[in-house]
């Protein structure tokens, strides 16, 4: 039996492919399924230490953009996309996977066109509100679809569409507990913390706001921030300058990169979460805690802004949209939600309400029902 893995090089791409994967090695061991081999064919292996906990085999197949804006580097990415997809035909070709399982993005395209023409089975999850484009497209004929928001089935044939929910992996999906947590972070356990989670990519609005708000945080709450490992020497020496004389300096903590045990215990610290409106809202419902979502506005299709919505109408977060992120807006929609306990119980609630447990599960066992039928 061989699976193939495919998604875009981000982490919302690469996480849920290795929460699916856990579960089909789980499931390989169990049932004593031998001469299985799993691969992830992608553009770049993005986390090599996680794949090789996994055992899944990295194929590098090239992939380009074709961006919905005016850009010379589309005429260079035409070409990238054609010699990717040669690439991944021979490649798929040489494996013969019994079933792909494509998670979009820009950097699965060659891999699931391979699997079409030929024609090997061909399983895609979507995580956004609304599909983008390379699942909006697989979605004519893949035979299954899951999807992690419920609206996002109506994109698809009502025949073959799933709302599964989001992938999370095991390590990370229930928090630590909040003493254990405190202890971790050496943190003061009667003052609420602030999560802010940035990253690689639009992390820089959410930075600069965190640290025009941080003097005015600081006075009522601690704060673990992670930067993103890109712009961490940029935020950390800004906070040096701008908490110099603070006397609650001792309260921010940015941190570059927080790794699955760092993330349980930060969930268990905090009071509330500030993110972009990623697949981590996925995380957020998971672990029940209030937010605050910034969507990026140049998220193709609006994926962004519409997932955020989606959220908050469940009444499981607030958003701020880019246009009106400041540091005095942030601070004040802080302190409305963290001041007032019935709204941030409430939220705490529609959150794990908004979560649908399983979805890794719910997916590997279908993928190998599928791999395993092609086999026979």
């Amino acid at each position: 039996m061989k699976i193939v893995f495919t998604g875009g090089g981000t982490g919302g791409h690469f996480y849920p492919i290795i929460a699916v994967a856990e579960k089909v090695n789980q499931i390989i061991d169990r049932e004593k399924i031998l001469g299985s081999k799993l691969f992830f064919v992608s553009s770049g292996p993005y986390d090599r230490e996680v794949l090789l906990e996994q055992g899944l085999i990295f194929e590098k197949v090239g992939a380009g953009k074709l961006r919905t804006y005016f850009s010379f580097r589309n005429f260079f990415d035409i070409f990238k996309i054609f010699f990717g997809a040669i690439n991944a035909i021979y490649k798929m070709f040489s494996i013969y996977p019994d079933v792909v399982f494509g998670k979009g993005g820009y950097a699965s395209f060659p891999a699931v066109l391979a699997a079409r023409l030929l024609r090997i089975p061909v399983f895609i999850h979507e995580s956004d509100s609304s599909p983008g484009r390379v699942n909006k497209w697989a979605g004519r004929f893949a035979k299954r679809i899951a999807v992690s928001f419920k609206d996002a089935a109506d994109y698809f044939p009502r025949e073959r569409v799933a709302w599964t929910g989001q992938p999370i992996r095991a390590e990370i999906e229930h928090p630590s507990p909040r003493g254990e947590a405190i202890k971790y972070f050496k943190l003061e356990s009667n003052i609420p913390v602030v999560l802010v989670i940035g990253g690689s990519q639009g992390a820089e609005l959410v930075n600069n706001t965190v640290l025009d708000a941080l003097p005015r945080l600081l006075q009522n709450y601690q704060v673990i921030h992670q930067t993103g490992v890109r712009n961490f020497k940029m935020v950390a020496g800004r906070a040096e300058v701008i908490l110099s004389d603070n006397p609650n300096k001792s309260r921010y903590m940015p941190i570059s990169f927080l790794n699955p045990l760092a993330i349980k215990m930060a969930a268990g610290a905090a009071t509330l979460i500030i993110s972009r409106a990623g697949s981590t809202l996925f995380e957020i419902a998971a672990w029940g805690i209030p937010s605050i979502l910034v969507p990026f506005t140049e998220s193709h299709g609006g994926h962004s802004k519409k997932n955020a919505f989606t959220y908050a109408h469940a009444g499981a977060c607030s958003v701020i949209e880019e246009a009106n992120m400041t540091g005095n807006i942030l601070n004040s929609e802080i302190n409305r939600i963290v001041g007032d306990q019935k709204t941030s119980e409430q939220m705490a609630r529609n959150a794990k309400a908004f979560h649908k447990s399983g979805a890794a599960a719910t997916i590997a066992e279908e993928l190998i029902k599928m791999a395993l039928s092609h086999e026979a």
